[in-house]
């Protein structure tokens, strides 16, 4: 038919597989999340364990959600861009997946034996601190070999596409070597010694960095609409003001209690808004509905919370308790799952609908809102109170019982994802040779 009939046949098996990693290490690390608050409930229980502690436990629960979970999913959604799926970098890229994991599972096993660096997400020594970086080495190759393969391949008018995914590889090539240099206390220190908390500009710097995420996000998802998206130039033209406002800001020991920090970062209330109507510029499949309302809807109280906490006498009470927890736990249980089982759901295409379980939809989304505004409370007496979270007593340890069985759920729904998506039957050769033979007819 047209230069279409000349790409190779998408091998979908390899994104697949990123998301069995991925929703594997979900799992895991939501077993381990279970143990430690059964550890908090029951402190004695650690003995069974030896020298496991809790202390041992924490990292390696913390990087399996990020490392594992957050990672894997775009980890597909990047071998989708540069058509990584197709052809000969399909088997590769499950290589690569399986090398990640391998990492990864070493890094846990390093953690547990006390080698954390004990710097937050920035636990890497040892053979994996060498290991992990070596990993997405071998990852980056793999897709800038994909991105080489089909420049001849891509569409006539794709000049600018080339160039955004040249420009995409060259920012991922730091990555490796700034993982491998990070844990270093010399290089990048634990605590911020020109700071005793965020900065309004700080803030305002990471938000932007996943606002740009959002943007960028629905390409290699879905299509464009045909019509123009006036809503595209608009949610840019923010981000160039945002960012302009953001290097005006005072850097340092800025604090939170000048009204240009905090003024500052209650302008990404705008997002809440903008990010909706940009995603309706492209043609989401019904399918993935309820995860694409869930992102907006976990989007927009993380944005309005994020910045009533950042408020003055609001951050000084919550600040180093459980409630700035709260707002991690509705970061990553909350818009970041929504958002990468979204990302999944589409990538997969029909294979995605094994992801749409009704009731781990709800029971998911339902403990972790639970969980956030438990965790949103305990914070807030914590404030007042710095002893209510150490001291045993009735209503701190119903809060604990109540977070155990939250933890509990959102792991039954986690399993449940594994579960219905590991049951997909493999795509037999023939179907294969049916999907090649149909391009080849198209062909001639």
């Amino acid at each position: 038919m047209g230069w279409e009939a000349l790409l190779p046949v998408p091998d979908r098996g390899v994104l697949r597989a990123a998301a069995l990693h991925g929703l594997a290490w979900l799992l895991v690390a939501n077993l381990i999340g279970d143990w430690l608050a059964v550890l908090l409930l029951f402190p004695k229980a650690g003995e069974w364990l030896g020298p496991l502690s809790y202390g041992r436990w924490m990292p390696v629960h913390m990087n399996l959600q990020l490392y594992g979970w957050t990672a894997l999913p775009l980890v597909a959604w990047l071998l989708k861009l540069y058509r990584a799926d197709e052809s000969w970098t399909a088997e590769w890229g499950r290589a690569a997946l399986w090398l990640w994991s391998l990492a990864l599972g070493l890094g846990g096993v390093s953690w547990l034996a006390g080698g954390a660096s004990g710097k937050l997400f920035l636990d890497w020594t040892g053979y994996p601190r060498v290991l992990f970086p070596a990993a997405i080495v071998f990852l980056w190759c793999v897709v800038a070999l994909a991105y080489l393969r089909g420049w001849w391949s891509e569409r006539p008018d794709a000049g600018l596409v080339k160039a955004a995914k040249a420009v995409g590889l060259l920012l991922l090539l730091p990555v490796p070597v700034l993982l491998y240099l990070a844990p270093d206390t010399h290089i990048y220190p634990a605590v911020n010694p020109s700071t005793g908390g965020p900065t309004g500009a700080s803030q305002l710097e990471s938000s932007l960095i996943v606002v740009v995420m959002l943007l960028v996000l629905p390409y290699g998802l879905v299509k464009a609409k045909a019509c123009k998206n006036i809503w595209a130039w608009v949610c840019w033209g923010t981000v160039a003001a945002e960012g302009l406002l953001c290097a005006s800001l005072g850097r340092g020991d800025a604090s939170h209690h000048e009204p240009a920090q905090w003024m500052a970062l209650a302008t990404m209330v705008v997002w809440v808004v903008l990010i909706p109507q940009y995603w309706r510029g492209f043609e989401w499949p019904a399918y993935a509905w309820p995860w694409l309302k869930a992102s907006v809807a976990w989007w927009a109280l993380l944005v309005v919370l994020g910045s009533w906490l950042f408020l003055p006498g609001v951050l000084d009470r919550l600040k180093f308790t459980d409630g700035l927890v709260s707002h991690s736990l509705l970061a990553m249980a909350g818009f970041a799952t929504s958002l990468l089982l979204l990302v999944l759901v589409v990538l997969l295409e029909e294979d995605g609908e094994r992801l749409d379980s009704a009731w781990s939809f709800w029971l998911w989304n339902g403990a972790a809102l639970a969980y956030i505004l438990l965790f949103l409370a305990a914070g807030w007496i914590e404030g007042g109170n710095p002893a209510f979270t150490m001291t045993p007593g009735p209503l701190r340890n119903a809060f604990y019982w109540i977070r155990l069985a939250q933890g509990l759920a959102m792991t039954a729904a986690s399993g449940n994802w594994l579960v219905r998506l590991a049951r997909v039957p493999k795509r037999a050769p023939v179907e294969i040779a049916e999907m090649e033979d149909v391009a080849e007819g198209s062909l001639a």
